[in-house]
């Protein structure tokens, strides 16, 4: 009997800029359309993504442009980062947040999209090994 192994890609997110936070939602995307398995790791301040409440900014300077940014994308017909994170999770995305992170920053899984996991880095690496690619963005 021969098994066919599941596409899987493994995301581990450590930056909580706008840019930052779009790019793993749209490849996720992708992803899941083609029927991968998709598990995104926020670790440190890409825990940031993960909030309700926040809304991501370009960095730097930058940052004065992000609503620009959000018109040209929603005349695009491009989802905002909200609508991409609730999307991918609908669509079966694993979103993780890491445990050490939120105690270290003394934030709460309440605060968050809901349907993230918590897990540690050893959940991490073993989402990572059989996955078929693995991505940082940070």
């Amino acid at each position: 009997m021969v098994v066919e192994k599941k596409e899987a890609i493994s995301i581990i997110v450590y930056d909580n800029h706008f840019d930052k936070l779009m790019m793993p939602m749209i490849v996720a995307q992708g992803a899941l359309a083609m029927g991968w398995e998709v598990n995104i790791f926020y670790t440190f301040f890409g825990l940031q993504g993960l909030m309700r409440k926040r809304n991501p900014k370009l960095p730097g300077m930058f940052r004065f442009f992000t609503g620009m940014i959000q018109k040209k994308m929603a005349k695009q017909k491009v989802m905002s980062y909200k609508e991409f994170m609730r999307s991918n999770i609908e669509m079966g995305a694993n979103i993780w947040a890491c445990n050490m992170s939120m105690e270290m920053m003394g934030w709460k899984k309440k605060d968050m999209f809901e349907g993230v996991k918590v897990a540690g880095v050893a959940k991490y690496l073993d989402m990572s090994a059989d996955a078929s690619i693995n991505l940082a963005f940070g």
